[in-house]
């Protein structure tokens, strides 16, 4: 087989493009390796004499891989699927990987190896690297600004670890240290180790659901389950997704519609880190300085100068009016909206995602709903709707109708609670229905909005997309669940029938180039059973697990929960895979588990643990499996690395929130936290359990807060008119709206950090409308990178940074308060100068 070898990496960069139908992955039969030749008969040329050409008058940064071996009538042209660098403006999800991802394989790398499994683990085991994965996401749940661990970050740091391992020689010999020695370093550091412990250290860095239930009992209730109980339901409600998710990939993950635009800057960082030296010489040069450069500013506006986390120029010139403050102020957490702020924080900036890979429609539609969450907020607040101003302008707590706009009175949710944590509602007359900001009804509002209006808007420009989800209930694939043939799939996987539904693949116009070139180099599929195993057991467990703490959740409901999270896969990871958009469904199921189970704020939590946590753990296996297909890492692998990965990182998840939450419980208690440490993602839970649980009296029609039910109606209205101007006229504009996204976005300042949205949908623009349009060939080569680099070197340095002065550690260090860094709400002031609310800190 045709190769070469990096020199400055020893990594062997041989590549095999599409091999026989029936040839399996490293059989060693390359007289069935064929790939497609160049159409050289309009150059009066050979085909090997056109390949060569190609090769030869490519520029180094645009090479592709291409085997000279003559291509058999009727195989795939693998060299019309890959246009890798090519400088064109890219439309589709298509062009999108198969200009900027390279579609070409070695199937005889193996992930298979001691050091992937070693460094994989490392992210969750190892006490002196702080257990890198979990803990870090885990730290940042009880953050000011929600902010997703980066899988790019995970790419990073598991490249270095893997570095020493490459220093180990390779002896010939026979004798024990020889052996040891081929052991931990078998061969080359290749892209499919790589991908293998990223996915396992990514399915270990998701914060579990169950621990916010957890966290809240312990804040709000005074108790906390059995610790052994407690892992077993973190570990069950994290794997009853996977088996739902895993069972839809064929749907979600295979088409080459699915994009999942988040995976491109990691799949380009691989390629980057693992290609020849000539062909990634330019870009690994820009990836470096990039994230040097993010690395060393960091420290300026995490530690040094927090000003730069939003600098708010109206607030500088009018310091003494809360008007200015709750429109223009957002550096720290529930302050303003951060209208015209500046920041200078990519942690903030990309907390969520990183504005540079969002397509340009979701930014658009996402901005759009930017724009009128102001106008909301701010006409809610000051036209008193909902006796608005009686309470916070940004709040997730429930407050006392005895609240006013100086003194804000939260509601004692204990003072309502029987000693089985169910409503007393003769306790709760006594103190009256609770109150909820302004601002927070919104956000209930338009995310019940953009609920029924996503599965409206999937439904009409997508169904063709989806209907092969519900495909399993005709009654020929039901026929298949009594067949014993179903369960012993691993017989026979090279037989004609297999060999048959291979072709297919290949032959499939609709399906990922990279999934056609997986299947024709022979990689085996994950069979199905193993996902419904995976789905049988932990739902055994979780509901053992329920009983056993005595969660007050009935059997019935915790089947329901999972109904509801199968459903929500389907549309909200089709949304997820199709736009990059993940939708926050928590609210929703909230207000589900309120209705099914009234009065019981306990079995609603619980409840939400597997129907929210379902869909969100399920997007997350969808996002990384298609990550393993892009990167062409095989099934088997993927499946092993994702099932150990959630195991490990289930148990850490809990440790690290009980040590958090019993260091930190003022700061998680109180309404603003600290710019270092926030209650607001446990207050929101424990605030929505309770009240949802009063869902009769607090939101049915006629009630206070009526129109959050009734919105689910207007969702199910709100994409038509759209669809039917399409329809009429057409015109794509009509097409390209996404009511689900723009309705959600209308309270996207509900919670957080918000003067970093002008810079993320300013960036975002400039990258995917005026590079991608007028600058093809940089938005090729360095976009995603950039995007990579930028989120490898912030992030590095936040997880220093948390541990070594932030108090991560249990210590905090502060920088000594001047002009940038006046201390923020330690000293009851803002850190961008914007007018201090007083009543806030009460």
């Amino acid at each position: 087989m045709d190769g070469n070898r990096d020199d400055a990496s020893g990594i062997s960069r041989s590549k095999r493009s599409l091999a026989s139908v029936n040839t399996p992955a490293g059989s060693g039969n390359d007289e069935l390796d064929k790939t497609a030749q160049p159409d050289a008969a309009s150059n009066n040329v050979g085909p090997e004499e056109a390949a060569k050409q190609e090769r030869e008058n490519a520029d180094p940064e645009n090479i592709k891989a291409i085997s000279t071996v003559d291509e058999a009538e009727g195989d795939y042209d693998v060299r019309k699927e890959n246009h890798f660098g090519e400088a064109a403006i890219i439309d589709n999800a298509k062009d999108l990987v198969t200009h900027v991802l390279h579609v070409d394989d070695e199937p005889s790398d193996s992930p298979w190896t001691f050091r992937a499994l070693f460094i994989g683990n490392v992210y969750r085991l190892c006490l002196i690297l702080c257990v890198f994965a979990s803990v870090l996401q885990e730290i940042f749940y009880f953050k000011p600004q929600i902010i997703l661990v980066s899988v790019v970050f995970l790419t990073v740091i598991g490249y270095i670890l893997a570095l020493p391992f490459q220093l180990i020689p390779r002896p010939s010999g026979d004798g024990v240290v020889s052996r040891t020695c081929r052991f931990l370093n078998p061969a080359d550091f290749n892209s499919k180790e790589h991908t293998f412990m990223v996915i396992m250290a990514s399915a270990g860095s998701t914060s579990a659901v169950a621990t916010q239930i957890l966290a809240a009992q312990r804040l709000y209730y005074g108790s906390s389950p059995d610790k052994g109980a407690a892992i077993f339901l973190v570990i069950a409600s994290q794997f009853l997704s996977y088996g739902i998710a895993g069972l839809l990939r064929a749907v979600l993950v295979q088409p080459a519609k699915m994009l999942w635009p988040v995976n491109i800057p990691v799949n380009t960082l691989l390629e980057t880190l693992h290609r020849d030296r000539s062909e990634t010489r330019k870009r690994l040069r820009c990836f470096t300085a990039v994230f040097g450069g993010a690395f060393l500013w960091e420290i300026v506006p995490l530690w040094i100068a927090p000003i730069f986390q939003g600098v708010a120029i109206p607030c500088l010139a009018r310091r003494d009016s809360l008007v200015f403050t709750n429109l223009f102020g957002g550096a720290q957490n529930n302050e303003g909206l951060g209208f015209l702020g500046l920041c200078f924080d990519w942690n903030y900036i990309a907390g969520l995602s990183s504005p540079l890979w969002y397509p340009l429609c979701t930014l658009v539609n996402s901005m759009t709903g930017y724009l009128l969450c102001i106008v909301l907020f701010m006409g809610v607040y000051y036209g008193n709707v909902w006796d608005s101003i009686n309470f916070p302008f940004l709040s997730q707590l429930l407050y006392h109708g005895s609240s006013n706009a100086t003194n804000f009175v939260q509601y004692n949710l204990t003072a309502i609670l029987n000693s089985d944590n169910t409503i007393n509602s003769t306790l709760v007359a006594e103190q009256g229905l609770p109150y909820l900001s302004g601002s927070y009804v919104i956000r209930l509002i338009t995310t019940n909005v953009g609920v029924t209006a996503a599965i409206v808007h999937l439904l009409l420009w997508n169904y063709n997309d989806l209907k092969d989800g519900w495909a399993f209930l005709r009654p020929s694939r039901l026929q298949r669940l009594f067949r014993v043939s179903t369960y012993f799939s691993w017989r026979g996987h090279d037989s004609g029938e297999e060999a048959a539904r291979r072709q297919r693949v290949v032959d499939d116009k609709d399906l990922d180039p990279h999934y056609k070139l997986m299947m024709q180099n022979g990689y085996v599929e994950v069979p199905n059973w193993w996902y419904g195993l995976v789905l049988v057991l932990s739902f055994v467990i979780g509901i053992t697990t329920l009983y056993k703490i005595g969660s007050t959740l009935p059997w019935w409901a915790f089947i329901v929960s999972n109904l509801f999270s199968a459903l929500f896969i389907l549309f909200f990871g089709a949304q997820m895979g199709l736009t990059g958009f993940q939708f926050d469904q928590q609210p929703v199921i909230l207000m589900l588990g309120g209705y099914l189970l009234p009065g019981k704020p306990l079995a609603n939590m619980y409840f939400t643990v597997f129907g929210f946590n379902g869909i969100q753990q399920g997007q997350w296996l969808l996002r990384d499996l298609k990550l393993a297909q892009l990167a062409h890492l095989p099934p088997k692998a993927t499946f092993t690395a994702q099932m150990l990965g959630t195991v490990v990182g289930a148990i850490m998840d809990y440790v690290v929130m009980v040590s958090i939450v019993d260091n930190q419980t003022p700061a998680l208690l109180s309404i603003n936290g600290t710019n270092v440490w926030s209650g607001q993602n446990v207050q929101a839970y424990s605030t929505l359990a309770v009240a949802w649980s009063m869902a009769k009296d607090m939101f049915s029609v006629g009630s206070r807060y009526q129109w959050v039910t009734l919105s689910f109606l207007v969702g199910f209205l709100a994409p038509l008119p759209f669809w039917l101007a399409w329809r009429l006229t057409g015109r794509d504009v009509f097409r390209d709206v996404d009511t689900s996204i723009v309705v959600w976005n209308c309270a996207l300042l509900y919670v957080g950090v918000n003067s970093s949205l002008l810079m993320y949908f300013g960036l975002g623009i400039f990258a995917q409308w005026y590079l991608r349009r007028f600058h093809p060939a940089a938005f090729i080569k360095y976009n995603y990178l950039v995007s990579a680099a930028l989120d490898g070197g912030t992030q590095v340095m936040v997880f220093l940074l948390s541990f070594a002065v932030l108090g991560a550690s249990g210590r905090e260090h502060k920088f000594p308060t001047y002009a940038l860094n006046n201390g923020g709400t330690n000293n009851d002031v803002n850190i961008d100068y914007c007018m201090f609310n007083t009543a806030s800190a009460n």
